[in-house]
C-alpha cells in the first residue's frame, strides 16, 4: 500500500517583519552618511527581481574616511579592559537574538535563501559567535599566543553574499574581542543585513568608529585592501579574488587570512547509515542552494552501494520543495544573481557535453527570480569540469570507488584543501581518512556542522589562516 502524500500549504513569514528603508547610506564612525560621490546602487530581491533598497556606494573617498575613523577610535577600544570589551560583545549578541526573526527575514530578502536556513541556522551561529568571543576577550594572555598578546590596529574585512551576517559574525566578533576595530565591506548583492547590524551596533553604544560598514563593489574592496592604514586584511570569497589580494598584501606588512573556493568529497562507504548518509549528502549540496564553499559538490560512494544509494538519493531529492525563500516550507530558495545563475548553468551544460548524465526532480521553478533545480551528474570522471571546478551551485557529481586507498586519491585529486566529509560505521577508518585527506576540516557521519569553538579553514587554493575557535584569534593579535 502506498503511503499517503503530503502536501504543504504556504507558510509565509511576513515581510514587514523586516521593513527595508528606500535608501541607505554607509556606516562611517558611528553614523549613517551618503556617499562622498553622491553613488549608489539597488538591492534586488533573487526571488522576485523587485528592487529592495537603494544603498550608497561606497569609494576611495569613504574607505579613507572609514579608515581613519577605525585608526582614531583603536586607541581607546584597544585600551579598554577585556571584561569591558566582552560587555559590549554580549550586549551585541543579545540584541542579535532579541532582533533574530528581523534578520532572519531580511538575510532571505535579500540573499535567497530559505527563511528555515537563515531562522534556524544562520542567526543562532551569529549570536553564538558573537557569545563565544565575548567570553574570550579577558583571556586573551591564556588563548596560547604569549602572555601579552597585542591587537594589530585596523582590520579591513571583505565578505561574500551566500552567508552575510554569519561571515560579518566570523570575522567582527574575534577582531572586536582582540582589540581590534574594523571596516567592513559587504558584498554589493547582500549589503541589507550588514547595514541592520550597524544599527545594532548604535543601539549597543558600541564608540564610534569601532565598525564601520562600506557597501559597494569590488572597486570599494580593492581601495580598501590597499589602504596602508589597514593592518590585517580578512577575506572570504573566490580563489581568483584572495589571488589579487595576496598579490596586493606581497611585501607590505599587513597580516592576510584567506578563506577561498572549496571542492569538497563527501564519502561513502558500504558500512555506513545509508539513510543518514542521504540526509547529510542532500545537506551537503543542496543547504543555501549550493552556495557554500565547503558544499560536498563531489560525491564519492563506494560501488558496492552506489545504486541503493542514488536510488534513495533521487527519491529524497523528489521531496525537496523549491520556491519562495519566506515560506517556511521551502527548501532551496533562489539563485542569490543573475551571474551566478549563468555560470551555474554554463558548467551543467558543460557535464551534460563532456558525457554525463544529467538528472533533477519533475520541478516547478516559478517565472520570476533567479532559480534553478537542484541536479545530480552521474557517469561522472575526474577530468570533468563538473568533477574539477566550483560550481557553487545545487549540482552534485557522483563518482565511484572501491578500496580506500582510492576513495582518497580521488578526494585529493583536486586543486582545493577546503572541507570533506566520511560516511561509515568504523571509527578507525575516519581516523584513517582524516589524516590522508587533504582538507583543513574532516566531518565524520555529518556534514556542513559549525560551531564558534571550532577552527574552519582550509589550504592550497581554498586559502590559509584559520577563523574560529581558539585559532582564530590569532590572525588578530601580534603574537
Amino acid at each position: 500500500m502506498n503511503a499517503p502524500k503530503f502536501d504543504y500549504a504556504p507558510a509565509p513569514e511576513s515581510r514587514e517583519t523586516a521593513a527595508v528603508a528606500a535608501s541607505q547610506g554607509l556606516f562611517i564612525d558611528g553614523e549613517f552618511r551618503p556617499a562622498a560621490s553622491g553613488r549608489a546602487f539597488k538591492t534586488v530581491s533573487p526571488a522576485t527581481e523587485e528592487v529592495l533598497s537603494e544603498v550608497a556606494e561606497a569609494g576611495e573617498a569613504d574607505v579613507e574616511a572609514a579608515v581613519a575613523a577605525a585608526r582614531a577610535a583603536f586607541p581607546a577600544w584597544s585600551g579598554l579592559p577585556g571584561a569591558e570589551r566582552a560587555k559590549y560583545l554580549f550586549r551585541v549578541a543579545r540584541l542579535i537574538q532579541e532582533r533574530s526573526r528581523e534578520l532572519a527575514v531580511l538575510e532571505s530578502l535579500d540573499n535567497g535563501k530559505p527563511i528555515r536556513e537563515s531562522r534556524d541556522v544562520d542567526l543562532p551561529l551569529v549570536a553564538a559567535h558573537f557569545f563565544y568571543y565575548a567570553g574570550w576577550a579577558d583571556k586573551l594572555a591564556h588563548a596560547g599566543f604569549g602572555t601579552d598578546p597585542r591587537p594589530l590596529g585596523v582590520a579591513g574585512q571583505v565578505i561574500p553574499w551566500n552567508f552575510p551576517l554569519l561571515m560579518l559574525a566570523w570575522k567582527i566578533a574575534p577582531a572586536l574581542a582582540c582589540g581590534n576595530t574594523v571596516v567592513l565591506k559587504p558584498a554589493e548583492t547582500t549589503p541589507l543585513s550588514a547595514l541592520r547590524f550597524a544599527e545594532i551596533c548604535q543601539q549597543a553604544g558600541l564608540p564610534a568608529g569601532v565598525v564601520n560598514v562600506l557597501p559597494g563593489d569590488g572597486a570599494a574592496g580593492a581601495a580598501l585592501v590597499a589602504h596602508p592604514g589597514v593592518d590585517k586584511v580578512a577575506f572570504t570569497g573566490s580563489t581568483e579574488v584572495g589571488r589579487q589580494i595576496a598579490r596586493t598584501v606581497a611585501g607590505t606588512r599587513k597580516r592576510l587570512t584567506l578563506e577561498l573556493g572549496g571542492k569538497a568529497a563527501n564519502i561513502v562507504f558500504e558500512d555506513a547509515p545509508l539513510d543518514q548518509a542521504v540526509e547529510g549528502i542532500v545537506s551537503g549540496i543542496f543547504f543555501n542552494q549550493g552556495h557554500v564553499c565547503c558544499a560536498g559538490s563531489r560525491l564519492l560512494v563506494q560501488e558496492s552501494v552506489a545504486e541503493e544509494v542514488l536510488a534513495a538519493l533521487k527519491r529524497r531529492m523528489a521531496t525537496l520543495r523549491v520556491g519562495d525563500p519566506l515560506d517556511k516550507n521551502t527548501d532551496i530558495g533562489a539563485i542569490n544573481s543573475p551571474a551566478q545563475l549563468a555560470r551555474i548553468r554554463e558548467l551543467a551544460e558543460a557535464g551534460e557535453a563532456e558525457g554525463a548524465e544529467r538528472w533533477s526532480p519533475p520541478c516547478e521553478l516559478p517565472s520570476t527570480g533567479y532559480w534553478f533545480a537542484p541536479t545530480v551528474f552521474t557517469g561522472v570522471t575526474q577530468a570533468h569540469r563538473i568533477a574539477r571546478e566550483e560550481i557553487f551551485g545545487p549540482v552534485l557529481s557522483v563518482l565511484t570507488f572501491r578500496t580506500p586507498e582510492e576513495a582518497v586519491a580521488k578526494a585529493n585529486n583536486t586543486p582545493y584543501g577546503l572541507s570533506a566529509g566520511v560516511w561509515t560505521e568504523k571509527g578507525s577508518r575516519i581516523l584513517w581518512m582524516a589524516s590522508r585527506l587533504r582538507a583543513g576540516v574532516v566531518w565524520s557521519n555529518t556534514f556542513n556542522r559549525f560551531d564558534p569553538a571550532s577552527p574552519f579553514g582550509g589550504y592550497r587554493e581554498s586559502g590559509y589562516g584559520r577563523e574560529g575557535g581558539r585559532h582564530g584569534l590569532e590572525a588578530y593579535l601580534d603574537v
